[in-house]
């Protein structure tokens, strides 16, 4: 397993890396100084020394809260991006990252770095996460208060041009075009006064920048003490 080129390879394209996966996720990359963020510079430090002294240690997780779900998804975009970087080594790249991406997630799960966001649904809730994910129509439940996506389906990631577990915790409106900004928040406030669903048009943006023009329909609901928007969009002429 021992690869010393390698490992000095992804320090020497560390940054290159870095504006790779900003291109691709868009608004879902990593902010700097967070949590997530400090994970994949940690994953870095330890798969170039995993290749460069052929052996993997227990990596170091300590002090991180995040999504583990969330971060996942970043690894596998990280991942990625460096494989493109690579160009006709890429093959090769990811290979060899593979067991080390294992490993390094398998000890997320077992941390307190990915327990503490990441908790078992109940039977219940797994059935209606599960209905939700074969919703055509791409789905996003946004807190009313912050705007941060808390949940999502396969097809709302599929209309945004990123992974569905990299929204968790993305500002929804970072993916509307900012002369929309207004006309989104006059639906999401009035949404809170009514019980009915309410259906407009409106614009928004993929992770690299093209316009989406979508119907939606926007639910309020209520749980633990904050409020989610339930929205539903498809994609129109």
């Amino acid at each position: 397993m021992q690869n010393q080129n390698l490992a000095a390879w992804l320090v020497a394209h560390r940054a290159e890396i870095e504006q790779n996966l900003e291109s691709r996720l868009g608004p879902a990359a990593p902010r700097p100084g967070a949590d997530e963020t400090e994970v994949l510079r940690r994953f870095r430090s330890y798969a170039s020394l995993a290749l460069h002294r052929g052996t993997v240690a227990q990596p170091a997780l300590d002090g991180l809260r995040v999504n583990e779900r969330r971060v996942t998804a970043l690894l596998g975009a990280w991942s990625d991006a460096a494989g493109e970087v690579a160009g006709s080594e890429g093959n090769g790249l990811r290979q060899a990252l593979e067991p080390l991406l294992a490993r390094f997630q398998a000890s997320l799960r077992t941390t307190s770095a990915g327990r503490s966001k990441s908790g078992k649904p109940r039977a219940r809730r797994r059935a209606v996460i599960a209905a939700i994910d074969r919703v055509a129509d791409a789905f996003l439940a946004v807190d009313a208060d912050d705007g941060r996506v808390v949940d999502a389906n396969p097809a709302a990631g599929a209309l945004l041009g990123v992974a569905r577990d990299a929204l968790f915790g993305v500002e929804a409106m970072s993916f509307v075009p900012s002369e929309d900004h207004s006309a989104w928040w006059t639906e999401l406030d009035a949404m809170t006064e009514e019980s009915e669903p309410r259906r407009f048009r409106g614009q928004l943006r993929d992770a690299q920048g093209k316009p989406i023009s979508v119907e939606c329909s926007v639910t309020r609901f209520a749980t633990r003490g904050r409020t989610l928007a339930l929205i539903l969009a498809r994609p129109s002429a």
